[in-house]
């Protein structure tokens, strides 16, 4: 994805105030070996390319007065109530280095998994992205969990995704984390145990 961004020379609260008042955003890009750069980057744009998922997790093409960089967003604010993105931070990106970035999760084939098709469960998201480490050139955009053979009652751990070549998830103090569960709400009873339950009665 590609960024235009401009040198900003002023600073201080109030030139960031001229510039948001202009319909612009301030910036700064920092990293590498490079002195960190203020710039100042259109809102409108920024604003709707943060709605994107790919925006946060993607390398970007940072062009500056024609020269491009390649960057990742690291962090940005944004006003408590109004529709306004106060100040976005990008990182320089070395591509033989590894970057430490979080990738949203794509949960797919719930519908047809036999907890969902067969039990009536429903499938708990208990992790939307994941801490991972690789070289730039292989970071993806985001990391697919099938959960077409999931089965009442059973746990999605990492172990269970395969993740793409080169990318490897960071663990934060647990040895196989969860990613989704699949359970059958209270009072609710799957379609096995409505039929045993059936087959009961009729016993009787």
């Amino acid at each position: 994805m590609k960024v235009v961004a401009f040198p900003r020379k002023e600073q201080g609260s109030g030139a960031s105030r001229r510039l948001r008042n202009a319909g612009q955003t301030p910036g700064i890009i920092y990293g590498g070996t490079a002195a960190p750069v203020a710039i100042a980057l259109d809102h409108n744009a920024l604003y709707h390319a943060l709605k994107k998922e790919a925006f946060h997790s993607s390398i970007l093409d940072m062009e500056i007065e024609g020269k491009v960089e390649k960057v990742l967003l690291r962090d940005f604010q944004v006003h408590a109530f109004k529709q306004l993105v106060l100040h976005a931070d990008f990182q320089r990106v070395d591509q033989n280095q590894k970057i430490h970035v979080k990738v949203p999760l794509h949960f797919v084939n719930a519908e047809i998994s036999p907890a969902v098709k067969l039990g009536g469960a429903i499938i708990s998201h208990v992790m939307n992205e994941l801490d991972v480490t690789c070289l730039p050139g292989d970071l993806p955009e985001f990391v697919e969990v099938d959960l077409s053979t999931v089965e009442v009652g059973a746990t999605v751990h990492l172990s269970n995704i395969k993740l793409p070549k080169g990318v490897s998830a960071v663990l934060h103090g647990q040895d196989d984390p969860t990613i989704a569960t699949a359970s059958v709400p209270a009072g609710q009873v799957s379609a096995d145990d409505a039929a045993a339950a059936e087959g009961d009665a009729e016993k009787k």
